[in-house]
C-alpha cells in the first residue's frame, strides 16, 4: 500500500528555536502540534551547510562528494537521479513550490509541475564563494545587521504566496480524491532565512522579551581555530552588531520562525480539511540551521550544531505519535522515505544509497548510526568533513586541526577533545568511519580542481569579482 507524502521545507531553522525541541520562548504551536502526533529527531543533520549542496544532496540522497554538487555555484541540474523523478516514473503526481535553489527551469529535475520555483541566479548562482583560498572580506555582509527589524520583506511576501499556493493545490486536489492516485507535494519556503525582517505581528510577540545571549559571543570565549577564524573574516557579520542591533536581530530571527509556523499551519489545516491527513506522511525540515551570534557567527557554514544540525519532525500513517527518535540522521534519508511510502520498494540503485527509511528507523533506534557532512563553499579555506557515531563528532578539516565533541557531556561543543590521550581511541574509531566513507584528501583536491576549471570558464577571477555581489538569492522568481 502506497499514500502520498506532504513535504514541508524552510530555510536555516536552527533548531533550537522551536518549541518542539525545547525552547520556552518561541512560539511555534503548529510545528508542537505535528511533533506532537509524530516522531522528532532529535539529532538531524544536513549533508552540507550551506543551501544549494544540501539541496542537491536532499534530491539526490547521496553526499556531495559523490555527486559532484560542491557549492552554491554548482546547483541542481537533474543530471542524478532524485527522488522527484522516481516518484513522478511512478505515475504520481510530483508537484513542488517554492524554493528549489537548482540550476534552471530548463532542465528536468523530476517535477509534474512546479509552481512560484526559486532558482539560482541567471542558471550560475553565487560565483564568488570560489574564491575560497584567499581571505577576504564579503562587503555584503553588513546588511545582515543593518537590514534586520520589522516589516514585510521580499522573502516573507514570497513564503506567504507559496503558502497560498500550497493551500490552493491541496483545496484542488481534494475535490478529485476519487481518483486514489498518490501525490507527493514539496512545499518549500525560505523563512526563516535573512533577511532579518519579520512582519510586525511576528516581530511584537518578542519585541518586550529578553532574548538569550548567543553563547560563547565575548571575544575571549570564541573558538581559536584557523578555518573557523577564516569564515568569520570573510563573512564578518557580526563585525556590524552592536547591542541595540544584536537586539533586534535576534527579535526578528524568532519572529522569522513563528511567521513560518503560521504558514506551516494554514497548510497543515488545509491538508486536514482536504481528508487527506490520514493518508498522507508529512515531514518538515529545513535545508541547514543557523549559527544565530554563537561564538560570533552568523548564518551557517560551519559544522558546529547550530549550523549542521536541522530540525526534523515526521508525522503520518505508521508513525508512533509523541515519540523522540534520539537516532542521528541526515537529509539523504529524505530519499528512501519518500520513495518507499509513495512507491513501494527501493530497486538496486537506490538500495545502495546511504540513506535509510526514517520509518524504520525509528522502530530500530540503532546506537551507532553515523551519519556524514561536507563544506566545500564559501568562507572554507579547505574541504570540511564531519562524522557522528553515538554521542561523539569528529570535524576533520584538510590541512587542518580537527576538532572532536561528545555531544552527551558538551552539547554546546565548548569542549574540544581532539588530541587528548584519553580520547585517542574514540578519535582514531572515529577516522575509520570518516574513511569508509570518503577519502577526505581526495575530494577536497577534486573540488578545488572543478571549482578552478569553472572560474577559468566564467572568465577568471577579475571577471568573478567584477559580477554582482549578493547576501541571498534576490527574487523575481520562476
Amino acid at each position: 500500500m502506497t499514500g502520498n507524502v506532504l513535504f514541508l521545507m524552510s530555510d536555516e531553522h536552527s533548531r533550537e528555536i522551536a518549541g518542539c525541541y525545547g525552547n520556552p520562548l518561541v512560539r511555534t504551536p503548529n510545528l508542537d502540534a505535528l511533533a506532537a502526533r509524530g516522531v522528532v529527531f532529535d539529532n538531524a543533520y544536513c549533508n552540507s551547510p550551506i543551501c544549494v549542496p544540501s539541496r542537491a544532496s536532499l534530491a539526490t540522497g547521496d553526499h556531495v562528494h559523490r555527486i559532484g554538487y560542491w557549492d552554491s555555484a554548482a546547483a541542481y541540474d537533474g543530471r542524478v537521479p532524485s527522488w522527484h523523478h522516481r516518484v513522478r516514473a511512478a505515475g504520481h503526481d510530483m508537484v513542488a513550490i517554492g524554493k528549489l535553489h537548482y540550476r534552471s527551469a530548463d532542465d528536468d529535475n523530476g517535477f509534474s509541475a512546479v509552481q512560484h520555483a526559486m532558482y539560482v541566479l541567471d542558471g550560475i548562482g553565487d560565483t564568488h564563494g570560489l574564491l575560497r583560498r584567499d581571505r577576504r572580506v564579503r562587503e555584503v555582509s553588513r546588511e545582515l545587521a543593518g537590514e534586520a527589524g520589522r516589516g514585510m520583506s521580499v522573502y516573507t511576501r514570497y513564503d506567504t504566496k507559496v503558502a497560498d499556493a500550497t493551500v490552493r493545490w491541496l483545496r484542488e486536489r481534494g475535490k478529485s480524491r476519487e481518483d486514489g492516485k498518490p501525490w507527493v507535494l514539496f512545499s518549500s519556503m525560505v523563512s526563516p532565512h535573512y533577511p532579518l525582517i519579520a512582519p510586525d505581528a511576528f516581530y511584537d510577540l518578542y519585541a518586550g522579551i529578553e532574548l538569550p545571549r548567543p553563547r560563547f559571543y565575548g571575544e575571549a570565549e570564541r573558538p581559536d581555530h584557523p578555518v573557523i577564524d577564516h569564515y568569520r573574516a570573510t563573512w564578518n557579520y557580526d563585525e556590524h552588531f552592536d547591542e541595540e542591533r544584536l537586539r533586534i536581530g535576534l527579535t526578528a530571527y524568532y519572529g522569522l520562525c513563528s511567521f513560518l509556523d503560521f504558514q506551516i499551519g494554514r497548510i497543515l489545516a488545509t491538508l486536514e480539511e482536504s481528508g487527506f491527513a490520514d493518508d498522507t506522511l508529512v515531514l518538515y525540515t529545513s535545508d541547514h540551521g543557523e549559527n544565530l551570534g554563537n561564538r560570533g557567527l552568523w548564518g551557517k557554514c560551519v559544522m558546529y550544531e547550530e549550523s549542521s544540525g536541522v530540525p526534523l519532525l515526521m508525522a503520518g500513517p505508521g508513525v508512533a505519535a509523541g515519540a523522540r527518535c534520539a537516532t542521528p540522521v541526515s537529509l539523504v534519508d529524505i530519499y528512501p522515505t519518500v520513495v518507499e511510502f509513495a512507491c513501494g520498494a527501493l530497486d538496486a540503485r537506490e538500495r545502495a544509497l546511504p540513506g535509510r527509511n526514517l520509518v524504520g528507523l525509528v522502530g530500530e533506534h540503532p546506537a551507532d548510526r553515523v551519519v556524514f557532512g561536507e563544506m566545500h563553499d564559501d568562507g572554507s579555506m579547505t574541504g570540511t568533513f564531519m562524522v557522528r557515531r553515538g554521542d561523539w563528532k569528529l570535524v576533520h578539516y584538510v590541512g587542518g586541526p580537527p576538532q572532536l565533541f561528545d555531544l552527551a557531556a558538551d552539547p554546546f561543543e565548548a569542549r574540544d577533545l581532539a588530541g587528548r590521550s584519553d580520547t585517542a581511541e574514540v578519535q582514531r574509531r572515529l577516522y575509520e568511519e570518516l574513511h569508509r566513507i570518503v577519502d577526505p584528501e581526495a575530494a577536497d583536491r577534486r573540488a578545488f580542481a572543478d571549482q578552478e576549471a569553472r572560474i577559468e570558464r566564467l572568465g577568471g577571477v577579475g571577471a568573478i569579482l567584477a559580477r554582482p555581489d549578493f547576501n541571498f538569492t534576490p527574487l523575481p522568481v520562476s
